[in-house]
């Protein structure tokens, strides 16, 4: 078996430990692919009829990658505020996509325009950070929001921000990921 369905297959299975306490997270695994011993950041995403049902995730990489996995497959179904728990019929018709993370790094700008220079669509993710505020997209959100003002205005509304009166320049962190779902 692939990685990337040992890791699908590891969120799937630790959703379905909610609705069946028999089903049985292989912890073997951990031997025959050490990767999974491993601290990763990751985030899990989950999609029921092609719309967002849940995504949560780890910026900084502090656990392994296979309780992160874990972890987070079940708080994007159970514990997204955005959405009610996920339920068993539900269930049977998401699709799960796993982002595993590279370190964020912090981005020095200029102005919006030097920003703008800077982020690259579809490869950087982005975390924002102003006032105690803070919130990310991932990179593939760039499909969603293709340009640079509405990528960056969305991402500010997420965190509590007005786009249009900032009081100053965020700090801003980008990141890469390895997305991982079925074909």
């Amino acid at each position: 078996m692939e990685i990337e369905n040992v890791l699908l297959k590891l969120a799937k299975d630790s959703i379905k430990s909610e609705f069946d306490e028999t089903t049985y997270l292989d912890t073997s695994l951990k031997k025959q692919f050490p990767i999974l011993n491993e601290l990763c950041a990751t985030f899990v995403t989950i999609n029921l009829d092609n719309k967002l049902r849940g995504c949560v995730g780890s910026l900084v990489a502090h656990r392994t990658l296979f309780d992160d996995i874990i972890h987070n497959a079940k708080a994007a179904a159970f514990n997204d505020l955005r959405f009610n728990r996920l339920s068993y019929e539900e269930f049977q018709n998401i699709e799960i996509e796993i982002s595993i993370l590279t370190p964020p790094e912090e981005l020095v700008y200029t102005d919006l325009d030097d920003l703008k220079q800077k982020l690259i669509p579809n490869k950087h993710g982005v975390i924002l950070e102003l006032g105690g505020k803070r919130a990310t997209f991932l990179p593939h959100v760039w499909e969603q929001l293709p340009t640079f003002e509405a990528f960056i205005s969305q991402l500010c509304k997420k965190a509590g921000l007005d786009p249009t009166n900032l009081p100053g320049y965020p700090k801003i962190q980008t990141y890469e990921a390895q997305k991982i779902k079925k074909p």
